[in-house]
């Protein structure tokens, strides 16, 4: 009863007409954000912070708010129409939902993309009303050697599950684990694999590999072999699903949010690992006839599942910035920042000290959901006429925007050179079948899983035994296990 009262107060807050607005012009740039290849929330955000120092704080959060998960609505877009991720998080939709716009149902994988991220960002959101403290305290209980196995998880489902080859997306991953390498080491301090460049002494920026990979390479590609390659692009001839499209899309919006969920609440999650866990679910669970379209036509729930993991996760990861201080991500670690810039430091006092705050920003979410599903579903064909954009001028435009975009994080020449020199190894890898994914996701997570790993060998004094006596650890390596071997048992079987 009491967090239903704080709620209503909340919304008695959210709904006055000045933060309405500011929600309102923040889900709509977040969208635009999203939808433009290069520039993230987490640039927006950190853009924008000089300009509404002087608004007022639950004003400010809002916005910043909007920008955060209207982002990932965008980011879809361009994912399904161009095969160009506005955000890391999107790089699975756009494995499946561009095959569908090749298809000529666009419409539909827009529409699954829109209805799920408002169901799950919904879902999540009643989860961060109920459960946010309770949630928290269970994601501070797993350790480092927790945190590491999720990871080796993530390692072994992306590489088993992208591409036509096991060993080719292992190879990518191992690019990309390798590239996560360069900088300054996290405990020493040593620059490592510099080459004496001053610029890679903070490391590779993940914008320039998601952008020059993604959307330099997709252009380049498409202007080197386009007449060689049959073209599959069909125009649009329906924006809304079937009933047969929601009888598959129901259940992995359910899915994707339940995967979602748990790992935004973590202080290590991310968006990328509950994407592809999803896809792998969605995969495996989806009947024979529908398998097929994976990989091939595009399969619907390649697009709702992880589409719904994606914005539960964006949601949920307000949990531990709030009740821990922990961002999560990159666009957190930026709104961290816009809390400790109003003199506010989020953690377990938060709810008390800042109660008023708190309550509004998350009856914004919901609000800003609902904001978010009527600006995408009536608009679902002004985005598809970007289908019907001249290749010329869109293959420009889309070049144009990466440039601005990875020049005007550092405004450093080097990461000019650095984008399309990423860009012509994304070519290279799409000429040979390499998947591109496993890249980012070892670049993002490689870091991460260095630092847990010192940590837990620093906590088992230098003995690997330490991932023998936590019960949860145990748990994590008999799944990467069965991961591993189960998939090659059945085949070997089947002969």
């Amino acid at each position: 009863m009491e967090i239903l009262q704080a709620l209503l107060q909340g919304f008695a807050t959210a709904i006055t007409p000045a933060n309405l607005l500011w929600a309102l012009v923040g889900c709509a740039l977040g969208t635009a954000v999203g939808v433009l290849p290069g520039i993230g929330p987490a640039v927006a955000v950190a853009m924008l912070l000089p300009i509404t120092a002087k608004v007022d704080i639950t004003a400010s959060m809002i916005f910043f708010s909007g920008i955060y998960y209207g982002a990932m609505y965008g980011g879809s877009t361009t994912s399904i129409l161009l095969n160009t991720p506005g955000e890391t998080a999107t790089m699975v939709t756009a494995m499946e939902g561009n095959r569908m716009a090749r298809s000529g149902r666009a419409g539909a994988a827009l529409a699954t993309a829109a209805i799920g991220s408002f169901v799950a960002g919904t879902m999540a959101t009643v989860v961060v009303t109920l459960f946010a403290p309770s949630v928290a305290e269970f994601a501070v209980r797993l350790g480092p050697p927790e945190y590491f196995l999720l990871m080796v998880l993530a390692f072994t489902t992306v590489s088993a599950i992208l591409g036509q080859s096991t060993l080719r997306g292992i190879t990518a991953l191992f690019i990309g684990l390798a590239l996560g390498l360069v900088g300054m080491d996290q405990i020493s301090g040593q620059a490592r694999y510099t080459l004496g460049v001053p610029e890679l002494l903070d490391g590779v920026e993940i914008v320039l590999v998601a952008v020059g990979l993604f959307a330099v390479a997709e252009v380049l590609y498409a202007v080197m072999f386009e007449g060689r390659v049959k073209e599959t692009q069909n125009p649009m001839s329906r924006v809304t699903m079937t009933a047969r499209d929601w009888r598959r899309s129901w259940p992995a919006w359910l899915r994707g949010t339940a995967i979602g969920t748990p790992f935004g609440c973590m202080p290590a999650g991310g968006t990328e690992i509950p994407t592809f866990l999803s896809y792998a679910v969605e995969k495996k669970l989806a009947r024979p006839e529908d398998r097929a379209e994976f990989g091939g036509a595009g399969a619907i729930e390649g697009v709702a599942g992880p589409e719904a993991a994606n914005n539960a996760s964006v949601t949920a990861a307000l949990i531990p910035l709030l009740t821990l201080g922990i961002p999560t991500s990159n666009t957190t670690a930026v709104l961290l920042g816009a809390f400790q810039n109003y003199g506010i430091q989020p953690g377990p006092q938060l709810f008390t000290t800042s109660a008023a705050l708190v309550w509004a920003l998350i009856a914004s979410l919901y609000i800003g959901n609902l904001m978010l599903l009527v600006l995408n579903l009536p608009l679902v064909r002004v985005w598809v006429q970007l289908l019907k954009i001249p290749k010329p001028q869109l293959y420009a435009g889309i070049l144009i925007f990466s440039t601005v975009g990875a020049y005007g994080m550092r405004q450093s020449a080097f990461d000019l050179v650095l984008l399309w020199v990423i860009g012509l190894v994304g070519v290279v890898m799409r000429r040979f079948d390499y998947p591109t994914a496993p890249v980012l996701v070892g670049m993002i997570l490689g870091p991460l899983a260095e630092a847990q790993l010192r940590n837990a060998v620093s906590i088992g004094e230098g003995s690997a035994m330490v991932f023998l006596q936590r019960p949860m650890s145990v748990t994590l390596m008999i799944v990467i296990v069965l991961v591993l071997v189960v998939p090659r048992a059945i085949r070997l079987l089947r002969r």
